[in-house]
């Protein structure tokens, strides 16, 4: 099956017509439907039912189809980063993250590392689940993770990043939002949105608060569910401060308790290149200079 079989096929599914769909890919019809007969005859099924009226989808055929639209999708872009990785770069450095937030200095590391390093390319994939599969599977060179995760991940390095503390997060106009520490007792009647996928440092506050039967909470999906809920005026919540955009639209205050979270980066233990290397140490330093950063 051809590239340009895969773009035939999508867009016949989507015109149901083949002269249009042949218009549309600037071919003839007799050859736009001699490559639909020739993907057809590959995959041993019709993908279409063709009638005086046009082309209909088969059942196999509209989940083929669909399956066919992601997997050109992926193909698409795997070309155009070939395409910039040949035309500029001799080497790639991946690193996946949950958020973009959660290296944030990773922007400027990048364009630190571009001055002396130009031919290396610096590439972030953002992987809120399946980060660690991925890395597993040495599809990224680099993972954002916390010291408890990387107990289960085997043959890797970790290089410790930053610690990240516990903070509040609530509307800018909310009455804790002025004060600069929060403890649990300035919770006591308030709702806090809990769950989201928290990691166990975080659990383990959210529960003590709830325990106290003095705080009433509210289960939320994920962490983007739960700002909309903060955002709505639904309640307050405690989150990471490795979370943090520092776009302005919430105010983020320090929580006083003693949890906090490692933050560390991964790396693959037979990964020995000097341009990863040289790459974590920029990152690292920045984070080393930023004394004065809430984290």
């Amino acid at each position: 099956m051809t590239t340009k079989q895969i773009d035939y096929c999508i867009e016949l599914a989507h015109t149901l017509n083949f002269s249009r769909a042949a218009d549309n890919m600037f071919v003839s019809q007799p050859t736009f439907s001699y490559q639909i007969r020739l993907l057809e005859a590959e995959i041993g099924f019709a993908v279409f039912e063709r009638s005086g009226k046009g082309a209909a989808l088969t059942p196999a055929g509209a989940q083929f189809v669909s399956f066919l639209t992601g997997m050109r999708e992926d193909l698409k872009r795997a070309i155009e980063q070939g395409q910039n990785y040949s035309a500029k770069y001799q080497d790639s450095i991946s690193i996946s993250m949950m958020v973009r937030q959660a290296v944030y200095f990773l922007p400027e590391a990048m364009r630190l590392f571009a001055e002396t390093k130009p031919e290396v390319q610096i590439t972030p994939v953002f992987q809120y689940e399946n980060g660690v599969e991925s890395f597993l599977r040495n599809e990224v060179d680099i993972l954002f993770a916390l010291m408890e995760q990387t107990k289960q991940i085997p043959g890797i390095r970790v290089h410790e990043l930053f610690e990240s503390h516990i903070y509040l997060i609530a509307q800018r106009d909310d009455p804790l939002a002025v004060m600069n520490r929060i403890s649990e007792e300035d919770l006591y009647g308030r709702t806090l949105m809990v769950g989201g996928g928290s990691p166990p440092a975080l659990k383990a506050v959210q529960h003590r608060l709830i325990n106290t039967g003095k705080v009433d909470y509210f289960n939320s999906a994920d962490h983007d569910t739960t700002l909309t809920n903060v955002a709505a005026g639904r309640g307050v919540c405690l989150a990471p401060g490795f979370l943090n955009d520092h776009s302005g639209q919430f105010a983020w205050i320090p929580f006083d308790c003693r949890e906090t979270f490692s933050c560390v980066l991964c790396t693959h233990r037979e990964d020995l290149r000097p341009s990863l290397k040289a790459f974590l140490s920029t990152l690292k330093k920045l984070y080393s200079e930023a004394v004065a950063f809430p984290l």
